[in-house]
């Protein structure tokens, strides 16, 4: 009976150890959630009040009803002259803008690192680190020049005057020479042996290889095209080809109906319009966004 007993004995699972620090830890990363989303608590809850309660009181702790109203002159009213920037259109050239950054930059950007680290070339370390250098230099340092060749090529208020003369990018080209560097020789080797040339080897090979890479540089180029003001500020006049960014700034700057009431509700339902692709970007490609920038062994 005792071995009986014994054997059907109800095994002790130890207690976990209550960690402060996964406490503290989850304290910081609540506190900044809080911290980053109350902006957009006080964007939605004068979104949603009149201008002129916001004008007097400022914003306050209670929504109104005027969200549905402000929504509908956000994305449908125009607030200029022309009648052509409208939330609807300046929505669709902010991310004609945000994707034609991603896009052409990881092309270009892949481009070029696949030459630099498989061609054979006397000079490739040199134009590595002369691309590399262009990082020094932003965009206000060189906007002057891009902006009279955008001008003498009469490339100004159309999209390729927006996307074209910004398209290179050395953060591309240095992330994707990395990558590339990463790359099995035995890799190469094989795609020799089996007649591959450099044109089917890059898209067969190369290119499925670096789709977390891929990844997360269209969120970084994305997120990037998609917040330009400077640039869609000097190349655009017409207010058909304004984006999202400028576009607010020049709604507040608005009067409505001649009584100098800026156009507060409007320019909040377009702010929170503007926030959500990037944050929808970065959520769908998180994942891949962590592997391309962390994985090293491929």
């Amino acid at each position: 009976m005792a071995d009986i007993s014994l054997s059907t004995a109800t095994p002790v699972i130890p207690r976990r150890r209550f960690l402060w620090s996964t406490l503290v830890d989850h304290a910081v990363l609540i506190t900044g959630a809080l911290i980053m989303f109350f902006p957009l608590l006080v964007m939605l809850q004068t979104a949603s009040t009149p201008d002129v309660e916001t004008m007097k009181y400022g914003p306050g702790l209670y929504f109104g009803d005027q969200l549905d109203d402000n929504f509908r002159k956000a994305m449908f009213e125009a607030s200029g002259f022309s009648g052509e920037n409208t939330g609807l259109s300046m929505f669709k050239n902010s991310l004609i803008l945000g994707l034609g950054f991603a896009i052409g930059k990881i092309v270009i950007g892949m481009m070029a690192a696949y030459a630099i680290v498989y061609f054979r070339l006397r000079f490739a370390t040199f134009a590595f680190w002369l691309i590399f250098t262009t990082l020094l230099l932003p965009l206000e340092v060189r906007i002057l020049p891009s902006y009279e060749i955008t001008q003498k090529l009469g490339l100004l208020n159309t999209y390729t005057g927006l996307i074209v003369p910004l398209i290179a990018s050395a953060t591309a080209t240095f992330f994707f020479r990395q990558f590339f560097r990463s790359v099995p020789e035995e890799l190469v080797e094989a795609a020799r042996i089996d007649g591959a040339g450099p044109v089917k080897f890059f898209i067969d090979i190369l290119v499925p290889l670096s789709q977390t890479m891929i990844a997360a540089m269209f969120i970084i180029m994305f997120v990037y095209g998609w917040n330009q003001y400077l640039w869609p500020t000097m190349i655009t006049t017409d207010e058909g080809m304004y984006t999202l960014v400028r576009g607010i700034k020049r709604i507040v700057q608005v009067l409505q109906g001649g009584n100098e009431i800026p156009e507060y509700g409007r320019a909040n339902v377009l702010a929170i319009i503007a926030v959500l692709p990037p944050v929808a970007i970065v959520i769908f490609f998180q994942s891949w966004f962590v592997k391309g920038l962390t994985e090293s062994d491929k």
